[in-house]
């Protein structure tokens, strides 16, 4: 596996204020997460309710955001998809829909997001390997998207799937992951209305190749590896799809991959992470600060099998 181990947190790495100020009703509900507890709704409103997401959140220096990257179709080292993917074309682009859709057909870029509402959205941005970002992503709300081409009332779950293109993408002409790259969401998650299909960053109107041009998903309260980059199909299904993380190591890589700092990592603690730009760590939060706007979701489920 070429994701590495987070450096050991710091002992100067100490709790915010705010954080211990609220630490009994935190830790009830948080131990909770620890022993697998089915959570009720209030239990998880509780740590939407704790003044965690209070905390600092200033705008990581563009040029931080766009250097260092995950972009394994261009290099698995941080600072190699700025320099391979500085030749990609991304347009024209074409997205083929298929699957339990009313109007299942190639679209073009303009066809596919072309006169929707515009927004701009500053999120975190969590990896998985416990680094972090704020980034501010322009886009369109993935729901205006799925409601453009229809899908089915059977339709659970949406896929998404990366260009598969050796000659332009050199990343991928080597096994480190079953390409094509692939990722998913429940329905509900992807109508959800933090969800968008970032076009640009830092105001701009287009994406960096580095970082997903020219379409991208973006699902802020999930570990990185959700935000599948360069899409070239999506697919509507009544079954949950497979996941290239989850196909390549199904025992440290799950489908919902929501950010969960009771639930470590095999290899690595999830409790703190590291601001690019910052050198104390500090706490992650459960489903990264976004508790208010996504908890309702899951409800009842065995937060334990979220990762």
């Amino acid at each position: 596996m070429l994701i590495r181990r987070p450096d050991d947190i710091p002992s100067s790495d100490i709790t915010p204020e705010s954080v211990y100020q609220n630490r009994r009703q935190f830790v009830g509900a948080a131990g909770a997460l620890a022993l697998g507890t089915v959570l009720s709704p209030s239990a998880l409103k509780a740590l939407s309710d704790t003044g965690l997401g209070a905390q600092d959140d200033k705008v990581t220096p563009e040029e931080d955001a766009t250097s260092y990257n995950n972009f394994y179709e261009f290099g698995t080292d941080k600072e190699e998809p700025k320099e391979l993917a500085k030749d990609f074309k991304p347009m024209p682009w074409t997205v083929q829909v298929e699957g339990l859709v009313k109007k299942p057909r190639p679209y073009s870029y303009d066809e596919l997001v072309g006169k929707l509402s515009v927004v701009d959205r500053t999120y975190r941005m969590r990896c998985v390997e416990a680094w972090s970002m704020v980034i501010p992503w322009r886009g369109v709300m993935l729901r205006d998207v799925i409601n453009r081409v229809e899908p089915l009332p059977s339709a659970k779950f949406v896929e998404f799937t990366t260009l598969f293109d050796p000659r332009r993408m050199p990343g991928q002409r080597s096994p480190v992951l079953p390409w094509p790259y692939k990722e998913g969401l429940r329905m509900d998650e992807a109508m959800n209305s933090l969800t968008l299909l970032a076009t640009g960053m830092y105001g701009k109107s287009q994406l960096p190749n580095q970082n997903g041009a020219p379409l991208r998903l973006v699902t802020p309260w999930k570990y990185g590896f959700k935000g599948i980059k360069s899409i070239v199909k999506i697919r509507f299904t009544d079954k949950m799809p497979n996941t290239t993380w989850n196909d390549a190591n199904p025992s440290e890589y799950g489908f919902f991959a929501n950010v969960n700092p009771q639930v470590d990592h095999p290899r690595w603690s999830q409790a703190k992470e590291r601001r690019i730009g910052e050198f104390i760590r500090r706490p992650t939060l459960m489903f990264n600060g976004y508790a208010d706007q996504v908890a309702s979701m899951y409800s009842g489920m065995d937060l334990r099998r979220n990762y």
